[in-house]
């Protein structure tokens, strides 16, 4: 009898990963598929990069399938692989020695997306680019990766009011710098 492998927690899959060699490919599967989608958003809102963020990608789950222990019952499997994204992506920042610019907004909209849209999400990316790292980067675990600020004190090792603080105070520069931009799209 085949195994339903989607209806396992990330616990079991995780287990599997060291045993027979069909399964734990398939369990990977299932962990990669499940989880790929918010480490590569949150892999391209911080680098910036597409070309990059596919590297920082990819090398995330290689580390997470080097690294992971079957034991691991406690895990949270998806913040450990942010974890490993986020470290990845600073490693990358701190190799450029340099701001990173986003130029292209057309990965995030999609074809049918009217011209107003395309100038909020432009508007958007860039005032993310104008945030301090530490704010960015928890703004990003929260709102573009679904993180629970717990998710986003482990994976950043600060403290959970330091969590809620960042995104807060991000949500809050976003407002002012889009403040006059918002007012003046209405007027249109």
């Amino acid at each position: 009898m085949a195994k339903n492998f989607r209806s396992l927690s990330d616990v079991e899959l995780v287990s599997m990963l060291s045993g027979d060699k069909a399964d734990a490919s398939e369990a990977f599967r299932v962990l990669y598929d499940r989880y790929s989608s918010i480490v590569h958003a949150y892999c391209v809102r911080v680098t910036g990069d597409e070309d990059k963020a596919d590297d920082i990608f990819q090398d995330t789950f290689i580390k997470f399938y080097q690294k992971v222990q079957p034991d691991m019952e406690n895990t949270n499997i998806p913040g450990f692989l942010m974890k490993i994204a986020r470290n990845l992506c600073l490693n990358a920042k701190r190799d450029k020695k340099n701001t990173v610019e986003i130029d292209e907004v057309d990965y995030y909209v999609s074809i049918g997306t009217n011209y107003e849209q395309k100038e909020l999400l432009d508007l958007i990316t860039r005032s993310l680019d104008l945030l301090e790292d530490d704010y960015r980067e928890a703004f990003v675990l929260r709102e573009y990766s679904g993180l629970s600020y717990e998710e986003i004190a482990e994976v950043t090792g600060i403290s959970l009011g330091n969590a809620k603080s960042r995104v807060f105070r991000a949500k809050q520069k976003i407002k002012s710098i889009l403040n006059p931009y918002l007012k003046d799209i209405s007027m249109k």
